[in-house]
């Protein structure tokens, strides 16, 4: 929901895990998106959207525009 905390994901949590994280930026529907809760998964950056499994191609339905990568983060490895 805020690019501070996708960075943070991408860059502490999915590069340990894979070896990459990517940063992107999208759009979406705002009356579509207000059928979600913004749940706080831990400090004042740290919102999320939860969308169920069964409803992520919905989801994808409502993508307004292209998907932009912003950032990207790799291991020391690759």
């Amino acid at each position: 929901m805020n690019e501070e905390y996708a960075i943070q994901i991408a860059r502490d949590w999915n590069v340990a895990a894979s070896g990459s994280g990517f940063v992107t930026k999208f759009e979406v529907d705002t009356a579509y998106l207000s059928k979600f809760i913004i749940q706080n998964v831990g400090g004042l950056i740290h919102n999320e959207l939860w969308v169920p499994a069964e409803e992520l191609e919905e989801f994808n339905h409502h993508i307004i525009g292209l998907i932009e990568e912003t950032k990207s983060f790799y291991s020391e490895e690759n």
